[in-house]
């Protein structure tokens, strides 16, 4: 896929899940991006769009709109822990069936962790599982995540390991990755090379959540903050918006005000 040039890459937001074409119309933006029901619940999706998901999928299309779902952060398929594990697979396939619902282009989802005295090859493992437990119905987004230990998306290294891992499984196709910027800086990975590292190891980068972080490099700290406010150069996190040529969603503080300046201020630089 040839790289988009700064005039024709999307950009949208993250938005309340309510109506999300009229938040994508409030920020003049192609695309949005939202949860389906609460993301630290383990009760399951949620479609709170007027006529549900059908009318949902039909608003979207007809407006131009592409939809992105986020999953809820409760879950972890990556732990050994079997209390969390296999609820998180139910909740994943869940929120698959409810994405491909709405006509989602994709679902997003972070890499998980295990435990500090588990070895990390069975949460490598465990993700392979995952992958070919879960019918996949539209691309399943893996996100770097900014903190912890024993991350299986934090560290390049760590990525590494579950692409490894996952690209044996049924599936493997329709899996994708979801670069997030304030995730990389606050990691302890550096921008400057970030973008040719991911696809080093996954060979794509389907979406860039574009945020700036409250934090400082390898802080481990998951604060998004508006552009410009934070603690990324701008010129670098312009860098791998450029770079990555995919689709960015801003998951940045504030309403359609706040965001049309974001956008702006991104465009300006990319």
């Amino acid at each position: 896929m040839a790289p988009r040039t700064p005039t024709t890459l999307p950009i949208g937001a993250h938005v309340d899940q309510t109506d999300p074409v009229a938040e994508a119309q409030a920020r003049q933006a192609p695309l949005v991006q939202f949860f389906l029901g609460d993301p630290q619940d383990y009760k399951g999706p949620q479609v709170r769009y007027a006529g549900g998901a059908a009318a949902l999928k039909e608003a979207a299309e007809a407006a131009g709109v592409d939809l992105y779902v986020h999953a809820p952060y409760v879950i972890n398929v990556a732990t050994t822990n079997n209390r969390i594990r296999i609820p998180s697979r139910k909740l994943l396939q869940q929120h698959m069936d409810a994405a491909a619902e709405v006509g989602a282009k994709g679902l997003i989802v972070h890499g998980g962790h295990v435990n500090k005295a588990d070895d990390p090859e069975k949460g490598f493992d465990n993700w392979r599982k995952a992958i070919e437990a879960t019918d996949i119905k539209v691309p399943l987004l893996i996100e770097n995540t900014a903190g912890g230990d024993n991350a299986m998306a934090r560290h390049l290294d760590r990525i590494g390991r579950v692409w490894d891992a996952i690209s044996t499984a049924e599936g493997f196709e329709q899996v994708g990755f979801c670069l997030d910027t304030c995730h990389a800086h606050a990691g302890g990975n550096a921008l400057e090379t970030v973008v040719d590292d991911v696809r080093r190891i996954t060979g794509r980068i389907d979406l860039v959540h574009c945020n700036d972080s409250r934090d400082d490099f390898d802080s481990g700290a998951d604060r998004h903050t508006n552009f410009g406010a934070g603690r990324i150069d701008p010129d670098l996190l312009a860098a791998v918006v450029r770079d990555a040529g995919a689709p960015v969603v801003c998951e940045t503080p504030g309403g359609p005000e706040e965001h049309l300046a974001d956008f702006a201020w991104l465009r300006e630089r990319v």
